[in-house]
């Protein structure tokens, strides 16, 4: 336990292990999954169960030891540091997917099709009638036939549905400051709310876009970035709503006070973190 003059060092926790074991079931769920192994889909289910259990228990143990007054200072320090430098390894993850589209969209296509000089272009006679235009399915048509998803429809209302999460998060934490526990709670519901309705819609989105657009991760180069970007984005809005879930059973509770509520900093940090590369999303990967 913490003291004013010393430094809190955690117990041995077994969470972690079980978020490892979640992810490693839920992740070679998928992979089975799109091979077509019927027992793919059941894995992920029981992945998905795992973390999403890990995530209620760890956030239950640290909310004890944070009401119970565990932590001090320096513990809250860490803790902001880890948290940001937890966010700035996202924002590398991503960097990565939005840095492969760039690197398809403007060097790999114009290679294939011959365009310009240089090192790395083809000389033209493996693909004479692939030209530089995206989207594209690859060179031989070897993605099939399938429309591209557009702006508008869904994504721009997904669009729409997440950029209000953010404000409504926002004016949670107003409440938080001011002590007003109503509006909080309120805020916190609605952004809730406004999370799982955009994992739904994109559900629904993906539905459409395999069944009835024939796009899908065989669909080419524009098929496997395209799930790729939104897929990984899409699982990250589902984990930012199930933390804020549990941020809002801790504020119904009565945690939380103006001058200790760092679990709702970070999951607000996270939230808005997946609002900006959402607007990234639309604009790269729908409207160009």
């Amino acid at each position: 336990m913490s003291t004013q003059g010393a430094y809190y060092i955690p117990h041995k926790a077994t969470w972690p292990i079980a978020a490892t074991i979640g992810l490693m079931t839920l992740l070679a769920g998928f992979a089975n999954y799109l091979n077509g192994n019927a027992a793919g889909s059941t894995f992920m289910l029981i992945g998905l169960s795992i973390f999403i259990i890990m995530i209620g228990g760890w956030f239950t143990l640290q909310a004890t030891e944070s009401e119970t007054g565990m932590y001090n200072k320096g513990v809250g320090i860490s803790y902001r540091m880890a948290m940001m430098w937890f966010i700035f390894s996202e924002i590398m993850f991503f960097a990565v997917f939005f840095g492969t589209l760039w690197y398809t969209r403007n060097l790999s296509v114009d290679w294939l099709a011959s365009v310009g000089d240089g090192p790395g272009r083809s000389s033209g006679m493996l693909w004479p009638s692939f030209e530089s235009v995206w989207p594209t399915n690859g060179p031989g048509n070897v993605g099939g036939e399938y429309e591209p998803m557009g702006a508008f429809g869904l994504p721009l209302l997904n669009t729409l549905i997440l950029l209000t999460s953010g404000v409504t998060c926002t004016w949670a934490h107003h409440g938080l400051i001011e002590k007003n526990r109503s509006q909080l709670i309120k805020g916190l519901a609605a952004t809730v709310i406004l999370g799982f309705i955009f994992v739904a819609f994109q559900a629904i989105e993906y539905q459409e876009a395999y069944h009835e657009m024939g796009l899908t991760l065989g669909s080419g180069i524009y098929g496997s970035t395209f799930f790729m970007l939104t897929g990984f984005h899409g699982f990250h809005v589902c984990v930012g709503a199930i933390i804020l879930t549990v941020v809002l059973f801790r504020s119904s509770k009565g945690h939380f006070t103006p001058e200790n509520h760092f679990a709702f900093e970070a999951a607000a940090w996270y939230w808005h973190f997946v609002d900006v590369v959402w607007l990234g999303l639309f604009i790269f990967v729908y409207m160009m």
